[in-house]
């Protein structure tokens, strides 16, 4: 556990710590506890099954948001995870099978244990009491591993969305987020600025890990955002691009810091795209350690200002760089930038999409019913 030194000028220091590996979030005064979801049955009798088979759908997240680190997180639509569960007789009551994996990844395990989508819907089956009956899933990725737009989340959140479907839909947001954590924790450390939009949909700020406690943010529905997402041919895992975090931060970036999050949780509940992008684009914690590990990025983000994104920085842990503008036709042209930035600099091939706001979250897609 390393020390965070907070100094001003004319004031005495204020000493914090933050963790190897940060979880709860980002400051805490003197002590930092180990924070875990407590996975315990919560429903009184075991439900049966309503269907024999469900689809679920759940949508890739951008993380952090600039300064929102490990407290803010949105859904974006268009990009995501399916999960596919039956009930299935062959495999014991009371576990569950992986059956195939597809997709954008052939590297994940089928080992329920080791994989994402097996921890959440193993976390969601004992928040039930599920005792009775086996199940299978099948998971198509939709995102690749390693991008910065929550691919291990929307997996998780497509689980354990599925398993509560399957059986009436018992459980609420809070505790499929926690059943998500429980991956997470597994994978790339207890944060919900992914799992949680990703289940809940839109904006999300995670006020509390302990007891959780998360905060929608409605983006009104009359206003236009959209997000460009730019991905590189790189990979930037997440326990590595965390690993570069500082361990000393000065007072003036924490005041900053803070300033910038409460701006960008004001331009989305005012539905102000212009401010939230220039929030977006000011961490100077996170960010500046980052940018370097991910070849071309500040001239990426530097190609997106230029050509007239209110706003860029990275998703999540990266490499996707992700821009904020209102209209889809200039988020094409910044993409088109952004792409020809990576190439001429970080030397990288990428892909950019213009995407809205999911505002819905993980979601049934269909279903058999018994």
């Amino acid at each position: 556990m390393a020390s965070l030194c907070f100094q001003s000028p004319s004031k005495p220091i204020a000493y914090f710590q933050l963790k190897s590996n940060p979880s709860p979030p980002l400051f805490s005064k003197v002590s930092v506890f180990r924070c875990k979801a407590s996975v315990q049955t919560l429903v009184a009798v075991e439900p049966e099954p309503v269907f024999v088979s469900v689809k679920t759908f759940a949508p890739a997240t951008v993380a952090n948001l600039g300064p929102g680190f490990d407290f803010l997180g949105c859904a974006v639509d268009g990009l995501g995870d399916h999960v596919t569960l039956r009930v299935d007789p062959s495999v014991r009551a009371g576990e569950i099978s992986i059956s195939e994996i597809t997709g954008t990844t052939s590297k994940l395990s089928t080992n329920p244990l080791r994989n994402c989508a097996g921890i959440a819907a193993i976390a969601t089956m004992k928040m039930l009491g599920i005792r009775s009956v086996g199940l299978s899933l099948d998971l198509h990725k939709g995102l690749p591993l390693g991008s910065g737009l929550g691919s291990s989340a929307a997996s998780a959140a497509a689980a354990a969305v599925a398993v509560n479907e399957i059986f009436g839909k018992k459980l609420g947001n809070d505790e499929l987020v926690l059943a998500g954590l429980e991956s997470e924790a597994k994978v790339s450390g207890y944060h919900a600025d992914n799992i949680a939009p990703s289940i809940m949909g839109g904006f999300v700020l995670i006020r509390n890990y302990e007891p959780l406690d998360l905060k929608p943010l409605r983006f009104p529905t009359d206003k236009d955002l959209f997000f460009v997402l730019v991905s590189p041919e790189f990979e930037a895992p997440t326990k590595k691009m965390r690993a570069a975090l500082p361990t000393e931060i000065p007072m003036v970036h924490h005041v900053w810091n803070s300033s910038q999050a409460a701006a960008l949780v004001a331009a989305v509940l005012e539905g102000d795209a212009m401010m939230l992008g220039k929030a977006l684009s000011s961490d100077k914690v996170v960010e500046p350690k980052r940018a370097p590990l991910i070849p071309g990025m500040e001239a990426v983000k530097k190609a997106a200002l230029e050509a007239g994104a209110f706003g860029c920085t990275i998703s999540g842990a990266g490499p996707t760089a992700v821009a904020v503008i209102d209209s889809e036709e200039k988020g094409e042209v910044i993409g088109e930038k952004m792409v020809e930035a990576f190439w001429n600099v970080g030397h990288l091939k990428s892909v950019a999409s213009v995407k809205k706001l999911d505002r819905i979250g993980a979601r049934l897609i269909n279903s058999i019913s018994r």
